[in-house]
């Protein structure tokens, strides 16, 4: 092997040693310290995950517990059983801490918070309102919905049993009755175990209690632990980010107007390329958040009209019967109570999208009314000059050639000035121009 490979050789070994530690991020050393995971928003299959990441990293690296920051407005009921689950079968202990201020732990967030070995509140906060509702915004018979509520009180209850009494019948009440709590509520009731004004304070809290991990009672001892947070990968947070319902419709809008006028003036690519891939996101976001199917199809009900307007134009009328619809299907695609989209960004976007697709009609419709300038069309109103007399046939000069040329004007004498009124085949029609003659 010459130097040459050899050099390589090790540039390429040095390049692995210094990925190895992107492949296997650090983890906080000794059992000195706890782990922190922070969930805002909807429960969503990408919080499940970045919660089961969490768990199994805070096992791995020794830490004293896990605490998940909390700020939700609730989520799916399969999720929350998921994570649940594996909150139950950890190996660390859990805490759930509702915070900052003004935040709340509601619907799903209310069985994580009984799900936890631990749970605090920081002031001003609140937890319940966890009775079950339709993902689609669609009001759930009598039937299903007493199956539903019956099933989330059984697991309820079941999670809070070891919080005392009080705790379990405010549960049930928070899934039958929508019940929903203050910080110093929960804390008389034992729904959780302390209020603490931030994380530090939790930590502190923490140092000496008991908890049950597997078929043992471990004492915490947490008075000098130190913090790891562990935040959301780049991917955990874009797919978080997209399944915001307003980036979604955002997404989706964007798409499918780009597609559009790609197909409108064709030829870019560009706005093809970037309104597929919008797109692929948008249905990515869709599929996660359960969406009302009558207003999807409202929506493409919609850009069907806006894509008829352009292909044959109507003044406008589908174009203002494409914006009703698609306002109409935005204000009910994301109707779950955990999944809001502003209404005032639906009517922004909604009148944005009209405004562009009366832009583009016009266009198109000036592109149909404006006179052919290329092909045998686009010599209709062109100037001419006789070289020969017409009577009523002969010869014009035409941008630079000699044509066949007819005339229904009586007699046109030689150099005199004629105009282009029509073709027929490779012979001009042609009449008499006004203005003085002029010779070639």
């Amino acid at each position: 092997m010459d130097n040459r490979h050899r050099r390589a050789l090790v540039c390429y070994l040095l390049l692995i040693l210094v990925a190895l530690p992107l492949a296997h991020p650090a983890q906080a050393q000794g059992a000195s310290h706890v782990d922190v995971l922070t969930v805002e928003g909807a429960i969503t299959p990408i919080v499940a995950s970045y919660v089961y990441r969490g768990i199994e990293t805070a096992q791995r690296d020794g830490s004293l517990c896990l605490i998940i920051e909390l700020d939700t407005p609730g989520g799916s009921v399969d999720v929350t059983e998921q994570i649940v689950q594996s909150m139950r079968a950890a190996s660390v202990p859990i805490v759930i801490y509702v915070q900052p201020e003004g935040a709340k732990a509601a619907s799903a967030g209310t069985f994580l918070a009984f799900a936890a070995d631990f749970a605090v509140m920081a002031p001003s906060t609140r937890i319940g309102a966890a009775h079950p509702v339709d993902m689609s915004g669609q009001e759930m018979s009598e039937a299903v919905e007493a199956k539903s509520v019956n099933d989330a009180v059984a697991m309820i209850k079941g999670l809070a049993a070891a919080r005392g009494p009080d705790a379990v019948a405010w549960a049930e009440r928070a899934v039958r009755e929508s019940s929903s709590i203050t910080q110093d509520e929960a804390l008389e009731l034992g729904v959780v175990d302390f209020v603490a004004q931030d994380l530090g304070e939790v930590v502190a809290a923490l140092h000496g209690r008991e908890v049950a991990v597997g078929d043992e009672w471990v004492t915490l001892a947490t008075q000098d632990a130190s913090i790891n947070r562990l935040p959301m990968n780049a991917i955990e947070g874009f797919l978080h980010t997209i399944t915001n319902p307003n980036i979604a419709f955002l997404l989706m809008t964007l798409g499918l107007n780009a597609i559009i006028f790609e197909l409108s003036q064709p030829g870019g690519y560009l706005s093809g390329v970037v309104g597929a891939i919008c797109l692929v996101l948008a249905l990515f976001s869709l599929g996660v958040l359960s969406v009302n199917w009558t207003g999807l199809i409202f929506v493409a009900l919609a850009f069907i009209l806006l894509i008829a307007d352009v292909k044959a134009p109507t003044h406008g009328i589908l174009t203002a019967l494409g914006v009703v619809s698609f306002i109409l299907g935005s204000m009910i695609l994301f109707s779950s109570p955990f999944a809001p989209v502003s209404r005032a960004l639906v009517v922004t976007v909604g009148l944005t999208t009209g405004v562009f697709f009366a832009f583009v009609v016009a266009k198109v419709f000036g592109i149909h009314q404006r006179r052919p300038t290329t092909g045998l069309e686009g010599l209709i109103g062109q100037p001419a000059v006789a070289r020969s007399d017409l009577a009523p046939t002969g010869t014009v000069f035409l941008k630079g050639e000699l044509w066949q040329a007819v005339t229904s004007e009586g007699t046109v004498k030689r150099g005199e000035q004629v105009e282009v009124v029509a073709v027929e085949g490779f012979k001009l029609r042609v009449a008499r121009a006004t203005g003085e003659s002029t010779r070639p």
